[in-house]
């Protein structure tokens, strides 16, 4: 992974939406990134020098578009548009996650068809897991895409 781009190249997204810090590992179905809760971050709490546990959910999926973002990027593609779907199941041992706690978000790819996949996710702190959860997201093709965009177009101009 050493030739690999920094994740935040590989999200379609940009500051100040980019919450997750670092790619760690990637594999073919598996991806490990990192995040250090800071007062840097969009959702910190000043007040409770925390971040609310149900950020966690948006960690999961940013950590998804990255490997999502990575496969593009393997294949000479661009950063694919993705909707997360829902989440099952989220389950947090915590309320918030802590000033300079660092977080290890795991999710590994339990299926896949035809641009609709279930990832097993999991937020690591202290060698525990404090936040578990599937999530269910959407890639579109290029096709699937435009036609989105040009049925959205028409109910804005009937």
């Amino acid at each position: 992974m050493t030739n690999c781009p920094p994740l935040h190249q590989l999200l379609p997204h940009e500051a100040p939406m980019i919450l997750v810090d670092d790619l760690i590992d990637v594999g073919e179905k598996h991806i490990h990134c990192r995040v250090a809760i800071s007062r840097h971050c969009l959702y910190f709490d000043s007040k409770t020098q925390s971040i609310p546990a149900y950020v966690g959910i948006e960690f999961m999926a940013q950590t998804v578009a990255g490997w999502s973002g990575f496969h593009a990027w393997k294949n000479g593609e661009d950063t694919p548009i993705g909707f997360l779907l829902g989440c099952r199941r989220y389950h947090s041992e915590c309320s918030e996650f802590k000033e300079h706690d660092i977080l290890d978000i795991h999710a590994e790819q339990i299926m896949e068809n035809n641009g609709m996949a279930v990832f097993d996710c999991k937020i690591i702190c202290h060698e525990q897991i404090v936040a578990s959860s599937q999530l269910n997201a959407f890639v579109p093709s290029k096709s699937q895409l435009e036609q989105m965009q040009l049925d959205n177009n028409n109910r804005k101009n009937p």
